[in-house]
């Protein structure tokens, strides 16, 4: 753990941690493992930050909005699993204020910068957790995942994030941004990792009313069929490298055996417009209602902006929207059928703090492209690295399939990565 705290010290110029937990704050979990045999402990020892809008027992939570902060008596579902299993919290992690970005920028204790290259975004709203595990600060880390902020911040950082099936982990002590889309989201650098981290939270939560047993599916077929884009969809913003880098993704599957077809997506492509543009943007003015009617100035402008437009919506916005994503989803279930898993970038393309900070609504909604839908239309998703540009900043391509494929989409994310089954 000392070992740990140097390394976050050693960035301490970057503002990964909201609240670093201390020596004292630390004793009782390691205190716990100490009368603990490790081999009764799948993550005996294993150090792991939390995104600040998820609960851990006697230290507070802000959603990176200090008025909002309270301190919880116990901790999240998911986060109480994974102490119990041996694994210490080491801090609560910054983020996009009230988990509303993709970008990493919105919060008041700073601007989270890229473990690669500082002068480029984080992603977000996952920031400080995706960092902390891509500068080895801890094994893994939690997230949320709403839009793309289990992803995206995977993405830019070449580490693995994982956005489970809606329900699978309990989402009980977690703040909420879109109660019924939300997911909590793992981030780390080995798929065995993800796998194992999974299997100890995703344990169903009767309290948790949003809560899913899992179902078996079928496993990754050995020669697998997989779905891309056709190249008319296949937008990059005129990022000619990631474009590059994508194609080269595809011919590695199938120089790995994999059976590639390309499908229409626009049903993708239409939900996700729903997310924001449409009413579901109201369950975050619902989140904080009554905090944000009382205190607006505590809430950034960008972010304030954003979820005071959900006031606006209406019931028949909401049903008129609804039909309109049900469409899509059949229209999407039809056209990937018979896939193992369907295959995109996870971003079009990277962007700097500073061309963030100029045009922070826009530029955010870009990097939601190819995220914004999965959720909506109830999809599990796994981000994997998949190559640099020239200038070192990574591309992430994601993995997406029917709901509990998680397992058959780790697998295919080892297939690609190390070239075994």
């Amino acid at each position: 753990m000392r070992e740990v705290r140097e390394r976050i010290r050693a960035h301490e110029e970057n503002p990964l941690f909201i609240h670093l937990l201390s020596e004292a704050e630390l004793e009782p979990y390691l205190s716990a493992l100490e009368r603990s045999e490790a081999k009764n402990l799948p993550l005996f020892g294993i150090p792991f930050a939390i995104k600040d809008n998820i609960d851990l027992a006697g230290i507070p939570t802000t959603a990176a909005c200090p008025k909002y902060a309270y301190v919880p008596e116990r901790s999240a579902f998911v986060v109480q699993r994974l102490i119990e299993a041996g694994a210490i919290p080491v801090g609560k992690s910054n983020l996009d204020q009230f988990a509303t970005g993709l970008v990493g920028t919105r919060s008041p204790y700073g601007a989270c910068r890229n473990s690669i290259d500082p002068e480029y975004i984080s992603g977000g709203s996952s920031s400080g957790s995706a960092v902390s595990v891509a500068l080895e600060m801890v094994s893994f880390s939690l997230g949320t995942d709403t839009a793309g902020s289990g992803r995206v911040p995977a993405a830019l950082n070449a580490i693995l994030g994982l956005k489970p099936t809606k329900g699978w982990l309990s989402t009980l002590g977690v703040v909420p941004a879109c109660r019924s889309l939300d997911c909590v989201s793992i981030f780390a650098k080995e798929g065995e990792e993800v796998r194992m981290i999974l299997e100890v939270a995703g344990v169903y939560d009767e309290s948790d009313p949003y809560a899913r047993e899992e179902r078996s599916v079928a496993p990754l077929a050995l020669n697998p069929k997989i779905a891309v884009p056709l190249k008319a969809q296949r937008e990059f913003l005129g990022d000619s490298e990631y474009e590059r880098l994508f194609e080269e993704a595809i011919e590695r599957f199938r120089a790995l055996g994999a059976r590639v077809e390309e499908v229409d997506i626009s049903p993708l492509i239409l939900a996700a417009k729903l997310l924001y543009e449409g009413p579901w943007v109201s369950e975050r003015y619902v989140a904080i209602q009554e905090f944000l009617e009382n205190q607006p100035e505590a809430l950034l402008e960008v972010t304030r902006g954003i979820i005071q437009g959900g006031a606006s919506k209406s019931a028949a916005d909401y049903f008129k929207a609804e039909y309109r994503l049900m469409e899509c989803k059949r229209e999407a279930q039809k056209r990937l059928q018979g896939f193992d898993f369907s295959l995109l970038p996870t971003i079009p393309r990277p962007y700097t703090i500073k061309e963030v900070e100029a045009d922070p609504v826009r530029l955010n909604s870009h990097l939601g492209h190819y995220t914004n839908f999965m959720n909506l239309l109830d999809l599990a998703a796994y981000a994997i690295p998949a190559g640099f540009r020239q200038d070192g900043i990574p591309f992430g391509i994601t993995l997406f399939s029917e709901p509990f494929s998680e397992s058959r989409l780790i697998e295919a994310g080892e297939y690609f990565l190390k070239g075994v089954r």
